[in-house]
């Protein structure tokens, strides 16, 4: 009996080794199918999905109450499974390069507890080789056990877009791998429980790695080229929202728009590729080139705010700025590798301690992660400039009324409206005579 016959059996399980934004919809996903264990080393994120409570706000708190996911933060109960799937973040260092520590630690762990007849899947975004020239050592190291003979590997990179209510984990097509082909027949069998429009078999693990890390790659080159356009058109006077709607009325033109690019995907993984490159002696033109567009943009939209602010009359130190907007995102709560950071810090720069307004996001992790404390929406006020950041729900609805409540009273030529994400009618706060601004 194969291993996917004895985990729709019940006989076997599979384990979840990362409960983020990732893993979590993963292991919920499989629970109503068959047994599994979610893993976490976060005992405080553990406990909160033991009480039902999501936060990471992908499924809901119904759905984490509702599974039977068997959450812990014992690593040893892994020994109950033979499908391991590991979803732990890959992020980069600060002079960025790829940061595998986290790939690593959860590598040790699922070694130490790894039992015969397993297959260790990953869904951490790597350049291609890292499943099978850096995880398979320290799985064989840690468990003693032969690649090969006593456990099998696979990889299937994640694909969930946070926020996303549409394109969920069940509705993407799923690019799955393995190491040899009754490997892959059974990571293709397993995944297709829960993927309703079925998965894509590569031809090697090392195919679906790249398949994953040029997918990021690709959109992130193109952001940059729009916010490219945007900044010479921004040059000439012209509005980008309007030359981009005009040039999207043509069939095949890819309807990318300008903006920040943080999270922990497209900001991050085209450095992965571009590391493996370097060390193969190539030096990336195009995709390095987009990233530091993409990266400079932060400190480009701070700029801007402060042009305006000047040309409004404003005394740039001291003036007051409120930021609409912290997560990395629209509708999602994660603040971690957020690009609004780069505005506050660039701000801080001229003078200015912007206060900061977000209802979605997470505030104890920016608290602990940027020392950031949020303030009501509803407590703005006074405020010489207002940036529209981040476009979650809870800001579409914001009416010119709104607005002024947040502003210093006076004539509306004093009052700078940064609209990053262009949520705004940008004649009807022209004609209200504000000074208007956006990408």
């Amino acid at each position: 009996m194969s291993l996917y016959e004895k985990i729709v059996n019940g006989e076997e399980k599979i384990s979840l080794v990362g409960l983020g934004y990732v893993g979590m919809p993963i292991a919920v996903a499989f629970s109503k199918k068959v047994k599994v264990v979610g893993f976490d080393l976060n005992t405080k994120k553990i406990e909160l999905y033991k009480s039902g409570v999501d936060p990471t706000n992908e499924i809901g708190d119904d759905a984490i109450k509702a599974c039977t996911v068997d959450f812990t933060a014992d690593e040893t109960k892994l020994r109950e499974a033979k499908f391991h799937i590991v979803a732990v973040p890959t992020p980069v260092n600060d002079v960025h390069t790829p940061d595998l520590s986290p790939v690593k630690g959860a590598s040790e762990i699922v070694g130490r507890n790894l039992t015969k007849g397993s297959i260790v899947v990953y869904e951490s975004t790597v350049y291609p080789g890292v499943t099978e020239d850096i995880c398979v050592p320290i799985l064989e190291r840690e468990s003693g056990l032969k690649c090969g003979v006593d456990f099998k590997i696979g990889y299937s990179p994640e694909r969930i877009n946070p926020g996303d209510k549409v394109h969920r984990l069940e509705t993407i097509k799923k690019i799955v791998s393995g190491m040899d082909e009754e490997t892959l027949d059974e990571v293709a069998n397993v995944y297709e429980l829960v993927i309703e429009v079925g998965v894509h078999r590569a031809e090697s693990i090392k195919v679906a790695e790249a398949a994953k890390v040029i997918e990021n790659s690709q959109r992130d080159i193109n952001i940059a080229f729009m916010n490219e356009i945007s900044i010479i058109l921004n040059k000439m006077g012209i509005d980008t929202q309007s030359v981009l709607k005009a040039a999207g009325t043509k069939w095949n033109f890819l309807k990318f728009y300008p903006g920040l690019v943080g999270g922990h995907c497209i900001g991050v993984d085209p450095y992965y590729l571009t590391y493996k490159a370097e060390e193969l002696e190539y030096h990336s033109q195009i995709i390095l080139s987009g990233r530091r567009i993409n990266d400079y943009m932060g400190k480009y939209v701070a700029e801007n705010s402060v042009k305006n602010l000047i040309k409004a009359n404003v005394t740039i130190k001291n003036a007051k700025v409120a930021i609409l907007g912290f997560t990395f995102k629209e509708n999602c709560p994660d603040t971690r590798n957020t690009k609004i950071i780069d505005i506050y810090n660039e701000l801080c720069e001229y003078g200015i301690s912007p206060v900061i307004a977000d209802p979605a996001a997470d505030s104890d992790e920016a608290k602990r992660l940027y020392g950031i404390e949020f303030v009501d929406v509803e407590a703005i006020n006074d405020c010489d400039a207002v940036i529209l950041a981040v476009a979650h729900e809870q800001f579409k609805g914001l009416t010119q009324e709104d607005f002024d409540k947040m502003f210093k009273a006076g004539d509306n030529s004093e009052k700078v409206l940064v609209d990053i994400k262009g949520l705004l009618n940008r004649k009807e706060y022209e004609s209200a005579g504000y000074n208007y601004w956006r990408l």
